[in-house]
């Protein structure tokens, strides 16, 4: 199986790509620009001390969104919808994870503020425009780019995974599995991204009062 992860290049898409590569899992990073995914690639290759790595490719977003059995999106808000139009016609059929997060900061405002959408998530909004025939889930939302890429280390975080089609939600909730210390857990359909999307502004909260950058969310009495 392999994982695309459209926008690999930013922090979050960065660090899902390496946890999936040191895995064993099969990844494409994509970008707008093909030399920005491979300088990704190098950095990967860089962190894992290891230039021998078969399982990792770069490619332009649309190239991997068309290579890609499950499609990942780690772009920020404001790259949200430009990103969806482009590989809109490469997904149809597939598992779409979104990942992003409307934040204010990524549009000028407060990281610690969330923004609301018209269609109650950016995850939702990505299901209304991809069409019925993209199984849309919201995972990754609240794993933070610090703890992903801090390699020697396991992620300690629960990964909130929602979507309205049970299959897609299982596969991805076992690909989350695959970095160390994730646990997933179904949080209902794809609805429910209105209420974990909400978290990270939360967490990052949490970071800047008290100075660190590791800050995750376990869920008990499960």
């Amino acid at each position: 199986m392999k994982i695309a992860i459209i926008g690999g290049t930013g922090d979050q898409g960065l660090g899902l790509a390496l946890r999936f590569v040191k895995s064993g899992e099969q990844v494409i990073v994509g970008s707008r620009d093909i030399k920005k995914a491979e300088n990704a690639v190098k950095l990967i290759k860089d962190m894992l001390n290891n230039e021998n790595l078969p399982n990792l490719s770069a490619m332009t977003n649309e190239d991997a969104a068309t290579n890609g059995d499950i499609v990942v999106l780690t772009v920020p808000l404001q790259a949200q919808m430009i990103t969806l139009k482009s590989i809109k016609e490469y997904v149809q059929g597939k598992i779409f994870v979104d990942a992003t997060v409307p934040l204010e900061g990524c549009i000028g405002g407060k990281p610690t503020r969330f923004v609301d959408l018209w269609e109650g998530s950016a995850a939702e909004r990505s299901a209304a425009f991809l069409g019925k025939d993209v199984r849309v889930v919201s995972a990754f939302c609240n794993l933070s780019a610090a703890s992903l890429t801090n390699i020697n280390e396991d992620v300690e975080c629960d990964c909130l995974i929602s979507g309205d089609d049970n299959q897609a939600n299982t596969m991805v909730m076992e690909l989350a599995e695959k970095i160390s210390g994730v646990r997933s857990i179904e949080c209902g359909p794809l609805e429910n991204a209105r209420i974990v999307e909400k978290i990270t502004p939360l967490l990052i909260n949490l970071n800047i009062r008290n100075r660190i950058k590791l800050a995750g969310i376990r869920i008990t009495g499960l």
